[in-house]
């Protein structure tokens, strides 16, 4: 009695619901499609072209009047805004955003300060949730291309400079007479000595620079930085300006630029929607910098002439005490006599410079000096130096300090944005500049999801006629996954959408469909095997999940590699790439399940043994 007691509890069963999803689980995926359906939706209005007007352009039109006069040349007015930069002028037709920004121009007293925007068209009440449009790339929104060159020279120079230096005041500190030093163009140094002199100078450049080949010659020794670490200040010259450019562009507003090395001394600038490239242009392409400099003797060995804002020379020393590379924190304000000045903070490297200096001239002038690079016409650069004020240390200057002489206060303000950015390492110039118009991008558009709603159509009928009453399902959970991918892009801070990027969103259909198409194949195998087809339903997910997620997850690397080391249009695919593949592995498993199981799975069971 008691071995069939044992026998009959040993095979226990318990009954399961078979296809059956917790209540929870449906509510997690309904929350996800409507936020991303609502994080969509303000792209599916899109944006009208509007045109910014600064209270400084000294617009001599009230808001009626602007109406009125843009409405005089057929241009019509969707709405007036007032935000922190000034009067949004809304335009109902894109296509009229540069007449209208000409119109105001005529009535404006600076037309730099009227620049093209586009806004979002979405209502308010969605907006104020925080959805925003997706972000277009320049070649769908249209905008402004910079390509710039970097003139590492310069740098080359002031190595060559800081090793001359170091030679003599070797010789100083060693007594050793008769060293000349001559340096070359090509920043060759050659030092002529005698032969006991030359011995001890060679010793201390292998020693203290081995970068520096260094050869004897019948008159002494000659310099030049080898070719390996020639590489090796280039690319940590233009690595540098990369950074400084992105830092004077977030200075900007300008949130979905790209900046972008090409080539071995270049750099390519992308900002959509920017079409007037006055403003950018003046900061980006700017390199302007502050030197401190001890004033001193004229006629000294160790001096430079530099002429102040008034055209007189003022004698400074060669070498600067500080360089803007030490600039934290820069700021434009107001002095006690109403005067414009820029407040500037040091990094501790900087204030301890700065400090130590102060403390030995107490009482003696420091010279101020703006640098600045351009391109004459004939394509050769040039470096402006001018001494903007002249000041005597009155005490210690610690890390934080005042500058005063500036000019106006906008130049403080620009001076201020400038230093605030970083001072480059070496000159960068413009050397191409390019406009893509708003119209050629609203064509890319019109075209890229003309490919992508044609491709979704011809998927979605050959689902519906071959899978049939699974063909549904496999719709259902593809229109989820478009809304998904779009709502996520939208969400993704600083994700822009680009003409490759469309190509993606065209390539994530397929990807979607063939998770669908694995998990039906598997369905079917399970039922020709003779299996219900609940328990095929079972079966068919539980089979294909690993196929599926094995093949998504090689791509996902593939996505990941193209995003890190691509540029531009490669990021832009690999972007929606990536993101469609994971929206496509929660549609296509997740989501399809949930459907098919509310659909087909209910009064279906099975037995499990315990």
């Amino acid at each position: 009695m008691q071995n069939l007691n044992y026998s009959t509890s040993s095979q226990r069963r318990r009954h399961a619901v078979l296809n059956h999803n917790a209540i929870w689980k449906y509510a997690v995926l309904i929350i996800a499609i409507v936020i991303m359906a609502l994080s969509a939706l303000p792209t599916w209005y899109g944006e009208n072209a509007a045109i910014q007007i600064s209270p400084k352009a000294g617009l001599n039109l009230t808001p009626p009047a602007v109406v009125n006069t843009l409405a005089k040349h057929q241009i019509a007015v969707r709405r007036l805004d007032s935000n922190k930069q000034g009067m949004l002028v809304v335009l109902a037709n894109n296509q009229q955003q540069t007449q209208a920004k000409e119109l105001l121009a005529s009535f404006a007293k600076d037309p730099e300060k009227l620049t093209l925007a586009m806004t979002p068209s979405a209502p308010k009440w969605l907006l104020n949730l925080g959805f925003e449009p997706i972000k277009l790339g320049l070649d769908l929104r249209g905008g402004v291309q910079f390509l710039l060159e970097v003139d590492v020279a310069p740098v080359y120079h002031q190595q060559s400079e800081g090793v001359s230096d170091a030679v003599r005041q070797f010789a100083r500190d060693n007594q050793l007479y008769g060293v000349r030093i001559h340096l070359h163009q090509n920043n060759e140094l050659q030092i002529n000595t005698s032969d006991l002199t030359q011995a001890k100078i060679e010793s201390f450049l292998r020693r203290q620079y081995p970068t520096w080949n260094v050869s004897p010659t019948k008159h002494g020794l000659t310099l030049s930085l080898n070719t390996q670490e020639k590489v090796t200040l280039r690319n940590m010259t233009v690595e540098q300006n990369l950074q400084i450019m992105r830092s004077r562009i977030e200075e900007l507003g300008i949130t979905e630029a790209s900046v972008q090395r090409q080539g071995e001394s270049h750099i390519l600038i992308e900002l959509p929607g920017v079409q007037d490239p006055a403003a950018a242009k003046d900061v980006i392409g700017a390199t302007a910098t502050l030197k401190f400099y001890a004033v001193m003797p004229e006629g000294s060995r160790s001096s430079q002439l530099i002429k102040d804002t008034q055209g007189k020379p003022i004698s400074v020393a060669k070498q600067p005490v500080l360089t803007g590379e030490h600039i934290l924190d820069a700021r434009a304000g107001n002095g006690e006599m109403g005067q414009a000045e820029v407040n500037i903070t040091l990094d501790s490297v900087g204030g301890d410079k700065m400090t130590s200096f102060s403390k030995t001239h107490i009482g003696k002038p420091m010279a101020t000096a703006y640098s600045e690079y351009s391109r004459d016409p004939k394509g050769q650069l040039h470096q402006t130096n001018q001494i903007i004020s002249v000041a005597t240390i009155q005490n210690v200057l610690p890390a934080k300090f005042r500058i005063t002489g500036i000019g106006s206060y906008e130049h403080a303000q620009q001076l201020a944005l400038l230093l605030r950015a970083g001072s480059m390492t070496a000159p960068v110039t413009i050397v191409e500049e390019r406009t893509i118009g708003p119209s050629l991008g609203a064509e890319n558009i019109h075209n890229g999801f003309a490919a992508l709603a044609l491709g979704m159509a011809v998927t979605l009928v050959f689902m519906a006629l071959w899978y049939r009453r699974l063909g549904w399902v496999a719709n259902l959970a593809l229109i989820a996954n478009m809304v998904l991918l779009f709502g996520l892009i939208a969400l993704i801070p600083g994700a822009v959408l680009t003409l490759p990027g469309i190509a993606g969103l065209v390539l994530t259909v397929g990807m979607a469909v063939d998770t669908n198409v694995l998990i039906f194949e598997r369905i079917r195998d399970k039922l020709k095997e003779g299996r219900s087809f609940a328990l095929a339903i079972d079966r068919g997910f539980d089979s294909a999940f690993a196929t599926i997620f094995d093949a998504n997850f090689t791509t996902m690397i593939t996505a990941v590699v193209l995003y890190a080391i691509g540029n531009g249009p490669i990021k832009g695919f690999a972007l929606t790439l990536g993101l469609g593949l994971l929206t496509s592995m929660f549609t296509g498993i997740f989501s399809s399940r949930a459907i098919i199981n509310l659909a087909y799975g209910r009064n279906q069971s099975r037995d499990v043994r315990v």
